[in-house]
């Protein structure tokens, strides 16, 4: 079952088609259930219960169990709601992310977090789920404007400074090139 963001389809208008083509070529190995469905993202896939159910309803309407995968195409909270539905259904399926920003795919995508908020608190519901798979496509960021690819280099460089030395030494030395 694939669901994609709704700001990403309508930024590119033949990405589901791209998706059916790709997952027709490998029909022996890979059976699509459903077109793909396009869900709202952004913060607003997160503030209420509607995009959830609505992936959901979706999971139990193909008869999606722990055995099938539930991909997910799309920005950084959108990948926490179907991360967060993905992991609460049937305690668990099998969840692809394909992180379509560059913040996404340096924090949300690899993360193990999921989140939903509530009460006024961002992600004060959710799970912590290892996705089965990410797939970092670099064709996804095409569409981005040069602040949403800046978000990401910014997430690149926390965590460089958290966690990996040689990696923010590098991102030092390349900086003209990432300016």
């Amino acid at each position: 079952l694939v669901t994609v963001d709704e700001g990403l389809a309508r930024s590119r208008p033949r990405l589901l088609g791209d998706i059916c083509d790709f997952l027709a070529a490998h029909h022996n190995r890979i059976v699509l259930v459903a077109p793909p469905s396009v869900l709202p993202g952004g913060e607003s896939a997160k503030a209420g219960w509607t995009v959830a159910q609505d992936l959901l309803a979706a999971i139990d309407r193909y008869h999606i169990d722990r055995h099938s995968y539930v991909v997910a195409v799309g920005g950084g909270a959108f990948l926490d709601m179907a991360g967060f539905a993905t992991a609460i259904a049937h305690r668990g399926c099998r969840h692809v992310r394909l992180p379509s920003t560059t913040l996404a795919q340096a924090d949300s995508g690899v993360g193990v977090k999921n989140g939903m908020n509530a009460f006024g608190k961002k992600n004060f519901i959710g799970t912590f789920a290892v996705p089965w798979a990410v797939i970092n496509d670099y064709e996804l960021l095409a569409s981005l404007s040069p602040r949403d690819k800046r978000a990401g280099y910014i997430e690149a460089v926390k965590v460089a400074c958290i966690r990996d030395a040689k990696f923010f030494e590098a991102i030092e030395q390349d900086a003209d090139k990432l300016r």
